[in-house]
């Protein structure tokens, strides 16, 4: 049986905070758009930051489907979920209104204190996630998998370029600026940090 909750708290919360991946799912306005539908990892880049929003580090990878959906006026549109693969079975999905923080923001010297620890040249966007529906229902079909550690590659491919390198890596990609769709995504060039 599912049940919804009025906000992010107690061992909702600690649920949230403790998985090792994650699921972000979004879609352009137009029916016949790519829906996109991402895994998250890396440990310490999802943070709950009150009862109702959540943010998570968006990183330097092949696309910008995420960022492109949030950023497209009259969207927002987002879901992130969560899947218990060890322990009792539960699914959680906060759907919301999604918005990309760019590092040229007010607001991000505050928002990637949050991420101190995992934060790097490829740290392009903050995703920040407005919740409007909370649930968790039974995971009785998820299977049992056992969490080994984390992947290390990504952290070390891009912990090893500059920030210009990291520049210059998003500005030859095809589907950083640009969805899939055409939509704008990643502002090129990748915008100065302002911490």
């Amino acid at each position: 049986m599912g049940k919804t909750f009025e906000r992010i708290e107690g061992r909702l919360r600690d649920f949230i905070e403790q998985q090792p991946v994650f699921f972000t799912a979004t879609a352009p306005l137009a029916g016949d758009g790519h829906v996109n539908l991402s895994p998250k990892g890396r440990s310490g880049t999802l943070v709950v930051i009150d009862e109702m929003t959540l943010a998570y580090l968006d990183f330097g990878g092949s696309g910008a489907e995420t960022i492109a959906h949030v950023r497209e006026e009259g969207n927002g549109r987002i879901t992130l979920m969560w899947c218990a693969f060890s322990g009792p079975p539960q699914v959680v999905r906060v759907h919301g209104q999604g918005e990309a923080v760019f590092r040229d923001d007010p607001r991000w010297a505050e928002l990637i204190g949050l991420f101190k620890d995992v934060d790097g040249p490829s740290a392009r966007a903050i995703i920040v996630v407005h919740a409007r529906r909370i649930s968790q229902v039974c995971g009785f079909a998820v299977p049992f998998m056992e969490y080994r550690e984390e992947r290390t590659q990504h952290a070390e491919y891009f912990g090893r370029k500059s920030d210009e390198e990291f520049q210059a890596y998003c500005a030859k990609k095809e589907h950083i600026g640009v969805s899939l769709d055409g939509l704008p995504a990643l502002p090129l060039p990748l915008p100065a940090r302002t911490d």
